[in-house]
Parts: C-alpha cells; sequence; structure tokens
C-alpha cells in the first residue's frame, strides 16, 4: 500500500459515516442484524464507527462466527492466544440479547483460554446451535460448563474429549449431532444418543477404534458413520431413512452379524450408501433374499472388494423391489461368482430402476455379467454410466468392453448406455 493510503481510507470512511442517509442510520433492528450477520466479526464490530446509531449494534447479533482469522497478527509480540483472550473478554462484556447461533474454530491455536467462561456465558445466552472445532494435536476435553447448554438443538463437535458428568440428563431438544475425531467412550456415546429424545441426524467420524454400541434414538432418520467399531446395533431406529457406512481398515476384530437381523428393524430406508468395509460386519449369513423386504429404499450405492461383498449386494437388489438409482463401485478381479451373479435372479425383476452407475470395472467376466444382469432385468432403465478402472484398462480393452457391451440384450428400449473411456 503507498504512503498515506491508510490514512486516505479513513478520511473517507469519516466523511461517509458523517453524510450517512437517515435511511441507513434509522434501518429496522431485524434489517440491521440482516446487514451485519453474513459479515466477517471484525468487519461487524468495524461497522461502529458509521454513526452513534450504529455504535455496537454488532453486540446484539444472534450468531456469531469466531474463526482463526480474528486472532491472526503480524505482531511477533502478541500471541494468537493473548489476543483470543482479548476478544473473548469484549464479547462476554458487550455482548447483549440472546445467541442462538454460535461457531468457534481454533484448529490453529494450541492453548484455549476462556472456553469455560465462554461455554458458561452461551448456556446463559439460549444456544441453540453450537459449533465447536479444535486442533486435531490437542483435543480440548469439554469442560462441565458445556453440558449446562440445554437448549442446544443442533451440535458439531471436532476434535475433542467427551466426558459427560455423573449428573447430565442429556440435551432434550437436541435435533442434530455431528462428531468428527472425537475421544468418547460407548458407554458415554450411547447415553449421549439415548438422552436425546429428538435426535434426527446423526453423523460420527471415528478414527479411533471403538467397541460395540447401540443407538436408541426412535426419531432417527439419518445416520453417517465412518470409523473403525467392532459392531453397530440400530434395533431402535424404526424411522431411519437414510443410512450411511464406511468403515476403516481394520476389521479384525469386528463382530459378525447376520445380514436379515440388521436390517429387519430398517423397513423405513430410502437412502442406503455401504461403501469400503461395510460389508465385514454383515457376513455371517447372507440369505437370498432378506425375509421383510426394504419396500422403500430408492438408492443404493454399494462398494465391492471382496465376493462376500457381492453375495450381501446381491441380497439387498433382490429384496429392494422399489429401487430407482443403483451404483455399484466394482473391485474384485475373480470370476468365480460369475454363475451366481447369471441364476440367482432368474425371479426377479427391477420394475423401477431408471439409473445404473458401474465404476471401477477391468472387464472381467463378473464384471460384464453383473452388467448384462441389470440391462436384463430392468425394463424402466432410462441410463446406465460404466466407468472402467483406468489405471487397468488402456484404450485397447476399453474398446473391447464398450464393444461387448453393446450386444447385451436390454429390457428397456429407452435404455441409454454410456462407457466413460476419458479422464474427467
Amino acid at each position: 500500500m503507498r504512503p498515506g493510503a491508510t490514512r486516505y481510507v479513513w478520511v473517507v470512511d469519516y466523511y461517509w459515516c458523517c453524510t450517512m442517509p437517515p435511511e441507513i442510520t434509522d434501518l429496522p433492528e431485524n434489517v440491521i442484524n440482516a446487514i451485519l450477520m453474513p459479515l466477517p466479526l471484525r468487519d461487524a464490530v468495524r461497522t461502529s464507527i458509521l454513526s452513534k446509531k450504529w455504535r455496537y449494534k454488532w453486540s446484539k447479533l444472534p450468531q456469531l462466527t469466531l474463526d482463526d482469522e480474528l486472532w491472526k497478527t503480524t505482531d511477533n509480540l502478541l500471541s494468537p492466544s493473548i489476543r483470543f483472550t482479548t476478544i473473548m473478554y469484549n464479547i462476554l462484556t458487550l455482548h447483549q440479547g440472546p445467541i442462538t447461533h454460535f461457531t468457534l474454530s481454533m484448529s490453529k491455536l494450541k492453548k484455549y483460554p476462556k472456553i469455560c467462561s465462554l461455554l458458561h456465558f452461551l448456556s446463559r445466552k439460549g444456544i441453540q446451535h453450537l459449533i465447536l472445532q479444535f486442533s486435531e494435536w490437542n483435543r480440548l476435553k469439554l469442560p462441565s460448563s458445556f453440558f449446562t447448554c440445554l437448549q442446544l438443538s443442533h451440535l458439531t463437535l471436532q476434535n475433542c474429549q467427551i466426558c459427560p458428568p455423573p449428573a447430565f440428563e442429556g440435551f432434550n431438544m437436541l435435533i442434530s449431532l455431528e462428531l468428527c475425531h472425537v475421544s468418547v467412550s460407548s458407554r458415554s456415546l450411547e447415553s449421549l444418543i439415548s438422552s436425546s429424545p429428538l435426535l434426527e441426524k446423526l453423523m460420527l467420524k471415528f478414527f479411533d477404534s471403538m467397541n460395540h454400541f447401540q443407538i436408541r434414538a426412535p426419531k432417527l432418520r439419518s445416520f453417517d458413520f465412518l470409523g473403525c467399531i467392532k459392531y453397530i446395533s440400530l434395533k431402535n431406529s424404526p424411522h431411519l431413512v437414510k443410512l450411511s457406512l464406511f468403515y476403516g481398515e481394520s476389521f479384525e476384530e469386528s463382530e459378525k452379524c447376520d445380514l436379515d437381523n440388521f436390517f429387519q428393524p430398517l423397513l423405513s430406508l430410502e437412502h442406503l450408501h455401504l461403501e469400503y468395509g461395510s460389508f465385514q460386519f454383515l457376513t455371517a449369513s447372507v440369505p437370498r433374499r432378506l425375509s421383510s423386504p426394504l419396500n422403500n429404499l430408492k438408492r443404493l450405492y454399494v462398494s465391492l472388494d471382496e465376493l462376500t461383498d457381492l453375495s450381501c449386494a446381491l441380497c439387498l437388489i433382490r429384496s429392494s423391489p422399489c429401487l430407482q438409482h443403483l451404483e455399484v463401485q466394482v473391485s474384485i478381479e475373480s470370476d468365480n461368482k460369475v454363475n451366481e451373479v447369471s441364476a440367482s435372479f432368474s425371479d426377479v425383476t427391477l420394475n423401477y430402476l431408471k439409473m445404473v452407475k458401474v465404476v471401477g470395472i477391468i472387464g472381467t467376466k463378473l464384471d460384464m455379467a453383473l452388467i448384462k444382469l441389470l440391462l436384463a432385468k430392468s425394463p424402466m432403465l432410462v441410463k446406465m454410466l460404466v466407468e472402467p478402472d483406468l489405471q487397468l484398462v488402456d484404450e485397447e480393452k476399453g474398446v473391447k468392453i464398450l464393444a461387448e457391451l453393446t450386444t447385451f440384450q436390454r429390457a428397456s428400449g429407452k435404455a441409454e448406455v454410456e462407457c466413460q473411456l476419458e479422464r474427467k
């Protein structure tokens, strides 16, 4: 910036403030909030200089976001922790009215001063939506004041430790819960979920191994899980509509579950996403069909890494008569179950299937048998997209795959088959 530029900006700001029309200075409170809330907090605070009527308008905002940008400093003598403490002090002493939404991102700080005071302050401000993000190198143990925020309806926690006090009876108004890289015992997690009777959305991302735990959430509609765990029970979630499972790389200690027993209570499912490793604990017994069909399932994604995965996937497809969208990620090089694929659908027709995507094929007999089956059993199919694994399939092989696809019989006269032979 050229010499004097900063002074020039302040002169222009001062002139503009002195000549502000009354239409701007006399705006209703809700309009001012609508102007200030999208601004970074630093800029919202700076509007205090606009006029006497705008002074400390920021201090009445019901939604605040504090992130690492706020306590960045070019002064090497002023540590980020000290600057954070100053900001916290100003908020604790100057803010007026309720705070319904609060986001605190401290991923780059090594020390977390004033957190206990801040959370106690928020509990008295009627906090409803709370996001707390800490450093992955220093997971904060949540203070007891956190568990007094009893009006929470949406909670997101990242890189922290949860140890509820014995007297804690849960968040009775909680609707959405997201835990990412959080340290918590299976018992505490079960208690936290079961003591949230209104919980509808649950997202868990764990990289620490966990034991078996049960989810008791009668109103739960969406559940996303990523991590390492021995076993998950969903017997007490009858209204679950969306389920996504992505297991980590340690399956050796996973408990085996009967596929039919696992899905029997989940008859409301509409979206099912089974990523890498999800079938590892569902292979104790794989029936031809589920005893209770998934009549509401419309979207299914399956990742096939082992031959046992294929048996599970075929069972789910046969048990989903109203399936509309299907995506299959294939990573199986064996052809041992080609006959099973061809013969197991003799009495099955996928009357509602419209869109199919098959990813990762390399042109094995098993790959082609699966595609051939889906084309032959889907009279309402509109489009099938086939994406070979281009790291293993060269141009010549890709052309052969495409040529073979054109020979497959299609139950749908409208079905369009597209083979992606170029990298996106």
